[in-house]
């Protein structure tokens, strides 16, 4: 993953120092924040995010943001880090629905209401839960990421090879997600591009959001109408990019928000769709990533991956119909 140049204190014992690392292959196409959290275990990520935002994180003596991707040859410089309160629950050990499964890849259907990871607020995710359910395994790395409430296809590299792979997928036009979202109102269009570039930003209270900014990061959506209801819209959306909250925020800028979003959504409808009486009831957004399809990173065959609707969200589909 890199090569560390001097010892590795204990951010524990002895007062931490700043530490370099010089980035290889098994480094390089990371984001700095992902491999600063990686090789500083047990601090803060508020304060990783804190010292990086400040310029302390150093990378070829220059100031670089949290989404700054390392290159091989990078010099890393990490400031001194201190470890934060010890966590008193370790992750439980627990499987998920698997979808595929082979040496190098591990495919599951991610539940709603489970995070991908632990981190702002979240004790663990999946992937501590699979790590601690299989205490043998070498390597499981998320190759990608879906939000809390958002279920379906998620994979994970049992390789660092194929994570590497994957990630070049992503980076180019190989792999194709494919996601059913539920958005309010007539959809009208059988197919709508959408390209409208997205910025992140914070609320007062430090919680992500993000919005459309003609000064964002590029951002394409491919939607597609599954059906028409009265007053929703099953949608197929096909991510061309891969920027957080993509699919909800393209369609809250349609006018057209995900049916249950907390973030982006009509919180008034939302409300009244959580107090309907079972099964008419909507208790969680109505977003799943259905199917992927991906070069496997060592075969190279074309391989394709599906997960059905959840049963709570065909049942409140079958109401509308």
């Amino acid at each position: 993953m890199m090569k560390d140049l001097g010892e590795k204190p204990d951010f524990g014992a002895a007062p931490p120092e700043v530490r370099h690392f010089i980035i290889d292959e098994h480094g390089a196409g990371q984001r700095v924040d992902n491999f600063i959290l990686r090789v500083a275990k047990g601090v803060p990520k508020s304060h990783i995010y804190r010292v990086i935002r400040a310029g302390e994180v150093r990378v070829n003596r220059r100031r670089v943001d949290v989404d700054y991707r390392l290159v091989v040859g990078d010099d890393l410089r990490l400031p001194p880090l201190r470890l934060g309160a010890p966590r008193l629950a370790l992750a439980p050990g627990a499987e998920f629905p698997v979808v595929f499964e082979d040496d190098v890849l591990l495919v599951i259907d991610k539940p709603a209401g489970v995070a991908v990871h632990g981190g702002s607020g979240v004790s663990f995710g999946v992937i501590e839960q699979l790590r601690a359910a299989r205490p043998s395994a070498r390597f499981l790395e998320l190759a990608h990421r879906l939000d809390r409430e958002t279920s379906g296809i998620l994979v994970i590299a049992k390789k660092r090879a194929s994570l590497v792979a994957l990630h070049d997928q992503m980076r180019g036009t190989r792999m194709d997600k494919r996601y059913l979202a539920l958005a309010l109102g007539q959809f009208g269009a059988r197919r709508r591009s959408v390209r409208a570039p997205l910025q992140r930003f914070l609320l007062a209270d430090g919680e992500r959001r993000v919005r459309p900014d003609p000064e964002g990061m590029a951002a394409h959506t491919n939607f597609s109408l599954v059906t028409a209801f009265q007053d929703f819209s099953l949608l197929e959306a096909q991510l061309k990019t891969g920027r957080t909250h993509q699919i909800r925020v393209h369609l809250a800028h349609l006018g057209h928000p995900i049916a249950g979003d907390d973030k982006y959504g009509d919180f008034a409808i939302n409300r009244e769709l959580a107090r309907r009486a079972k099964p008419l009831a909507l208790a969680r957004m109505f977003l799943h990533a259905a199917a992927l399809s991906l070069d496997h990173p060592v075969s190279g065959e074309r391989v394709s991956f599906h997960a059905p609707l959840p049963d709570e969200l065909q049942r409140f589909l079958s109401t509308l119909s």
